[in-house]
């Protein structure tokens, strides 16, 4: 299995005087034909992971998600299906990489850094409070402590 990723350029802004005053992050365009047709992004939201915190690991087998990690540091950590796990980093120091993890994938996201980590995800479907796709995965035998 192939997980899909894509690194998002930093384009640095400039005011009226020409002077660099921040930059954008183009995250998501439809253009790009990163997404096969129906499973593109169907809600935005934010998750914070506060440091050396980790959120899941868990998986879903409805939802498929998309993750951008836009302040701060994160690793992504997946269970593939041959039982191995990959990790992907994505945040301050690691460009604004993004991750497609499919249904069925077990995933964790793991705050490496020193401060809360903003991580956007854009599943498909959207999440609803009835949907009770959230599944709790097994990812003891993956090391946490050791930051490659």
């Amino acid at each position: 299995m192939k997980i899909r990723t894509v690194i998002h350029p930093k384009i640095v802004t400039k005011g009226h005087q020409g002077r660099p005053n921040g930059f954008l992050v183009p995250i998501y365009n439809a253009a790009e034909g990163f997404f096969a047709p129906g499973n593109e992004p169907q809600q935005v939201y934010l998750t914070v992971v506060a440091p050396g915190e980790i959120k899941g690991p868990h998986l879903h087998f409805i939802r498929r998600g998309f993750f951008t990690c836009i302040k701060g540091r994160v690793r992504f950590v997946l269970r593939l299906p041959d039982g191995t796990y990959q990790s992907f980093w994505s945040g301050d120091g690691h460009g604004f990489l993004s991750i497609e993890v499919p249904t069925g994938v077990p995933a964790a996201i793991q705050n490496v850094g020193e401060e809360d980590a903003y991580v956007l995800n854009m599943p498909n479907p959207a999440w609803r409070p009835e949907m009770k796709d959230e599944h709790t995965a097994d990812f003891s035998a993956f090391n946490f402590s050791q930051i490659e």
